[in-house]
Order: structure tokens, then C-alpha cells, then sequence
């Protein structure tokens, strides 16, 4: 028996199912390699170009393939002067001199099947850009004489995850792609300033369409050149690290690009090279192509493409993108998961499962401390368990329930209505260890709305003037605060922001496209909102702040779960404890509670670290900063007695006694 039926009973009927994967896994394991995954996720160091001793050589995989050429500027695009060798296994082999290539030579690979020529860049690029000519991409050729200078070798990422979730192109305020230099020098430092210990990269793997936010992959060995050179990335990550913030790569291993020429479908001329065959090749909702997990060679190039990202770049880990469609043959489009049943079907793709079990091990062989997130809102039963014992293998999983329950009671239901009992379940009732969140890029996009637009709506193009108050833009405000404060502490075990919501960034997302003449106006991040003094970003961003510096300095995700102490349906209130801070919640959106008794377990008297009420971060004032006494006369045990106005929220702490 395997560890995760103990850790979940509910598993037992389904041992069996569980037994079946780990031989899966055990036997796909042996029959890549006899030793370590790391030794054998090495593809990138063999296929690609390479200088050699007297010049240099150049291979790819290409089984289905007739014939081979290389082609590019240096001998003026002749398609078929440079044929490449055959070798054993589908693979492809070609000398050149010295002299033949320099860094920055453009070229391209034809592959001949039949009389049939087509042009592709090739499959191990780690460099492509687009011609500002042509707009063709094409591949460049580049290996660094010398190594980077990594200054990181110290390095240990933060036991627990605060994380910043960040697109490089977006993060300028100009109206133009910002570089990985700009994003190293301007937006990590305002990352730091606000306590985030991890940023959570996203679009770096190369992509084709900007619009697509990152997801539809061409090369998976290049970093964007929309953002600079790979070594400006090397450059962002070493200063992240200097500044002691974790880097994770939003990892697309999930589906590719359908593009032939930009990406690695149909590379050797079929279409089951890398994918499925036919209709099950195909995703029938995204228009991308759905890897063959089972294929031994797919799964080299994909687990070698982690370690790349790891070895070649200093990646911490990864938030695996699209898991969900990964685990499942119909992507999970419709299920409601409704019984564990599901979870062990034969729609599980259980080929999808040894990979992300692979990959999980394979991470941790590079590095002990790696950190992998599943994207996956299906709750598969072992996600986050070790592979060891059953599982798949992830540290976490990310909440994607919570901004669903977030944008229902926001959209569909009085305020005055909203259940604690359901927020507080929403919250708490996790069976593995989640990455909590209000609202990612996810919920940013064009046709749908920030948390703050929802709230605020047209007001927020008038009324975010500090002396400005209204109803609208009062409530946006404190429920702002309120949706983050109560997510982050009782949510999960780490929490998540994505790039500029933590001041409320007005308006969603759309990058520059035919449809909006292709505008970069709602594709940047106006950080000058959070200077202009005159505005209410800047009391946004310092609450967003002073939250996420208390939970740090406090060390309150160490403690896995928060703590129940009060919940007043009638009243709105909700209270609880976690790393010894009390958090207090007054939800009702008129009245007052006076004197309130919130029972406490620690018996010292409490003082005020914040509240969301404070004038600094956009409130009345109307909480004082006194300690309280954590005795109540006639109330049995420590407990608080609080003023709370309505819809705002309090953070105390037992105070310190001096030995």
C-alpha cells in the first residue's frame, strides 16, 4: 500500500488504480534510463548547434524525415546546398567549418519529404527572432565564448511563497514591450519593497502570437527576444537572487503552437512527431497541439527542456500551465469532478501522470529545493504528494476555486448576504498545499474585469482622487482589502498576486491586436498611479504591503492551517489566529460593532500591527491604535474586545513581555 491511501481514506477503493500508475511510472522510468533523470535530460547539449574543435556541428530528430538541410544567410537561403547526415534513431548530423557560422547567423531547417520542401526553425533554438522586414522568424545562431558571470551560487529560496506573478513585456509604462534589463532594474525592486519573496515569470518561453499571453509555445529552448538577449534574462534572475527573490518559470508543457514554420509541429512532416495522431492531436478548445506523453523521445525533450530551464538560466522551479488538461483525454472540458470516481476513469490520461511524476523527480535531482506548482483546478487526489508515496509530486497547487467564489459573491450576491460559513470552507477545507489568490492574469483579461473594476466599474475613471468619496468607490476600496487580507492569511500555504492588483491597476488586459488597431494602451502597467500622490493606488499599494510584510515578519504561513475563533453569520463578523497574529473581520456593510468579544488564546494584552481602516491605506481612521486588554469581564478565557466599523478588518498581536 502506498502512502496516499493513509493519507486519505476516501482512496482506499481505488488502490488498485493508484498501484497501476506507479507501475507506470516505475516502468517508463526504467525504460528511459538505468540511472539518474538528471544524466538522461541532457537533449539540449547534444541536438542544436554546437562549436566544436575545428567548427561546428549541428543535429536534430527528425525520424519521418526523407531528407535534411540547413539553409540561412551565409550561403544566401540555398534550400538544399548544405544536406545533413542520417543517422541511427531518426537523427540528423551536419560539420560545418568554423568559419561557416557566427554568432547572430540566421538560418532555418528543410526537411524534404517526398518532393515536398518545408521550412522550419529548429527544434533546440535558444534564439529566434522575428525579421522587422519580413516578419519571418528565424533562428539565431549563438554560442557564448564565455560562460555567464552567476554571482547567485548562495542562493536558497524562502521556505514559504509570496509570489508575484509577472509579465516582462507588460511591466513597462511605455507603449512597447519592456525588456528582461527594465524588469531587473525598474519592477524588482518595487517587488521587494512590498515583502513578495518570489516572482513567478511568465511569456519567456518563445511564442509567436504576443497576444497569447505566453501559452502557445514555438521554441522551448528560447527565451522571448520581444524582451531582450538571453543573457538580459541571466542578468533579471542573478539580480532577483541578489535581492533574495525566488524565480519560477510559468512552464507551458501542456500543448504547443500549431504553427508548422515557428514551431515543432510537424517538424519531420507528420503530425505525430511530437503530438497525437489525427483529431486527439489536437486541443479542441485552446487550437493547439496535445503532446504523446508516451513516447520516450517526447518525453526526452521535455523533461530535458526543465533542466535546461534550471542549468542554462537558474529557474527555481515551475508553475506547470494547464495540468488540468494535461491529466485528463477530454482536457476536463465540462467535468465537474463531482466523485472520486472521475479521478480514476479511463479519461485519466495516465501517461500525463508519469511525466508530471518524471518531471517532479527530475526537478528535485537538479535541485533539492526546487518548487513546482500544479495549474490544475480539478483537485486529481495526490498532486501534492511525493512521488514516492503515490502521488505526482507537486508542493502545491494552485486555489483556482477562490477567485471563482470571489467574482460570484462580487457579481451575484448583496453584500449583505454573503455566507462566512462558505468563504470560510472556500478557504480552509484543502486536502494538499495550495497557493491562494484573489485574482491572477487570469482574471485580468480582455472581456473580463480586475476585482477592482468589477468593484468600482466607471467610477474608477473619476472618483480615485483621495478627497473623493462615494458609496461605489468607498466599498471597491475596502472590499479590495478585505478580499486580499482574508485570502492570504486563511487561503493557503503561500499566496499569490499578479503584477500591478496589488494597487488596483484600472481596467484588463488586452495586448496590442487587429482589433484594437493594435494598441499597447491596455497592455502596460501605469506605476505612476502608485506616485501621483493625489490618488488612492498609492494607499492600495501601501496596504498590499504592510499585509504582506506582517504575514512575512511573522512567519504565519509556517503554520499550515489558521485557526477558527469566531463566526457571526448575522453579525459578518469572522476572527481567527495564524503564526500568532489575530485577524479580525467585520464584513456587514452598514453596521458598527461595538465592544465586540473576540475570544483569543494567548492572555497578554494585543497590539494593533494594522488595520485596513487606517487613513494611510485609504480608510476612515476610525480604529485606534491602543493596545487592548485580553481580558473581558464575565467572559470564560483571553478574548478581545473590539470596536469594528463596517467592512474593515484588524490585525493584532500578543504583546511581546520584556524578560
Amino acid at each position: 500500500m502506498y502512502r496516499i491511501v493513509q493519507y486519505d481514506k476516501a482512496l482506499k477503493p481505488y488502490e488498485k488504480d493508484i498501484e497501476l500508475r506507479m507501475d507506470n511510472y516505475k516502468r517508463t522510468r526504467a525504460m528511459l534510463t538505468e540511472g539518474s533523470l538528471s544524466d538522461f535530460a541532457n537533449a539540449w547539449q547534444y541536438y542544436g548547434f554546437h562549436r566544436t574543435a575545428d567548427g561546428w556541428v549541428y543535429r536534430e530528430w527528425a525520424p519521418a524525415a526523407d531528407a535534411l538541410y540547413l539553409m540561412g544567410d551565409f550561403n544566401n537561403w540555398d534550400q538544399t546546398a548544405l544536406p545533413m547526415t542520417r543517422l541511427e534513431e531518426g537523427n540528423w548530423e551536419l560539420h560545418l567549418p568554423a568559419d561557416a557560422l557566427s554568432n547572430g547567423s540566421r538560418v532555418r531547417t528543410v526537411v524534404q519529404n517526398g518532393d515536398r520542401l518545408t521550412n522550419h526553425i529548429p527544434l533546440y533554438a535558444q534564439r529566434v527572432v522575428q525579421d522587422s522586414r519580413s516578419f519571418d522568424w528565424l533562428c539565431e545562431v549563438w554560442d557564448a565564448s564565455e560562460p555567464y558571470p552567476w554571482t547567485d551560487q548562495n542562493f536558497v529560496p524562502d521556505e514559504h511563497l509570496f509570489i508575484y506573478e509577472a509579465h516582462v513585456g507588460m511591466a513597462t509604462e511605455e507603449y512597447r514591450p519592456g525588456t528582461y534589463r527594465e524588469f531587473a532594474d525598474n519592477v524588482l525592486p518595487r517587488v521587494q519593497d512590498l515583502g513578495y519573496n518570489t516572482i513567478q515569470l511568465m511569456a519567456v518561453m518563445e511564442h509567436p502570437y504576443y497576444g497569447s499571453f505566453g501559452y502557445q509555445v514555438s521554441s522551448f529552448y528560447a527565451a522571448s527576444s520581444r524582451f531582450g538577449m538571453p543573457d538580459d534574462l541571466r542578468y533579471l534572475v542573478n539580480r532577483a537572487h541578489e535581492m533574495g527573490i525566488t524565480v519560477l518559470l510559468d512552464v507551458v508543457h501542456s500543448h504547443a503552437v500549431r504553427n508548422t514554420v515557428e514551431g515543432i509541429n510537424e517538424f519531420d512532416g507528420t503530425d505525430y512527431q511530437f503530438f497525437h495522431a489525427g483529431a486527439q492531436g489536437d486541443h479542441p478548445a485552446w487550437g493547439t497541439k496535445c503532446f504523446n506523453y508516451g513516447k520516450p523521445e517526447v518525453l526526452h525533450f521535455l523533461l530535458s527542456n526543465l533542466k535546461f530551464w534550471m542549468t542554462e538560466y537558474h529557474f527555481d522551479g515551475f508553475r506547470f500551465d494547464g495540468v488540468t488538461s494535461m491529466l485528463y483525454h477530454d482536457h476536463a472540458l465540462g467535468s465537474d469532478f463531482s466523485s472520486l470516481a472521475m479521478y480514476f476513469s479511463m479519461n485519466t490520461d495516465t501517461e500525463a501522470v508519469t511525466y508530471l511524476q518524471l518531471a517532479n523527480e527530475l526537478i528535485r535531482e537538479v535541485n533539492p529545493r526546487a518548487i513546482s506548482i500544479a495549474e490544475d483546478m480539478s483537485g486529481m487526489p495526490g498532486t501534492c504528494v511525493p512521488v514516492r508515496d503515490g502521488g505526482i509530486g507537486f508542493d502545491y497547487r494552485l486555489a483556482m476555486g477562490l477567485p471563482d467564489m470571489w467574482i460570484n459573491l462580487i457579481t451575484k450576491q448583496r453584500d449583505e448576504n454573503w455566507s462566512l460559513d462558505w468563504i470560510w470552507h472556500e478557504l480552509t477545507a484543502r486536502m494538499a498545499a495550495t497557493i491562494a489568490y484573489v485574482e491572477s492574469h487570469d482574471q485580468a483579461l480582455v472581456g473580463d474585469k480586475t476585482v477592482i473594476f468589477r468593484l468600482a466599474d466607471a467610477n474608477m475613471y473619476t472618483d480615485m482622487d483621495k478627497i473623493c468619496h462615494n458609496t461605489v468607490i468607498d466599498r471597491a476600496i475596502a472590499l479590495h482589502k478585505l478580499l486580499r487580507l482574508v485570502t492570504m492569511a486563511a487561503g493557503g500555504n503561500g499566496y499569490l498576486n499578479f503584477m500591478g492588483n496589488e494597487f488596483g491597476h484600472p481596467e484588463w488586459i488586452d495586448f496590442p491586436r487587429e482589433g484594437n488597431g493594435w494598441s499597447y494602451h491596455y497592455c502596460r502597467r501605469q506605476w505612476s498611479l502608485v506616485e501621483n500622490g493625489f490618488l488612492k493606488y498609492g494607499q492600495l499599494n501601501a496596504f498590499d504591503k504592510a499585509m504582506i510584510h506582517a504575514a512575512r515578519g511573522n512567519d504565519i504561513l509556517a503554520d499550515g492551517t489558521a485557526h477558527l475563533l469566531l463566526l457571526h453569520q448575522r453579525d459578518h463578523i469572522l476572527a481567527f489566529e495564524r503564526g500568532g497574529l489575530v485577524f479580525v473581520f467585520n464584513f456587514d456593510p452598514r453596521f458598527e460593532r461595538n465592544d465586540y468579544v473576540i475570544p483569543v488564546t494567548c492572555g497578554q494584552d494585543h497590539e494593533v500591527l494594522f488595520t485596513s481602516d487606517d487613513e494611510d491605506f485609504g480608510g476612515f481612521g476610525r480604529i485606534g491604535h491602543e493596545a487592548r486588554s485580553a481580558y473581558v469581564p464575565g467572559h470564560e478565557g483571553p478574548a478581545l474586545k473590539l470596536g469594528l466599523p463596517p467592512r474593515t478588518a484588524m490585525v493584532l498581536r500578543p504583546v511581546k513581555v520584556e524578560e
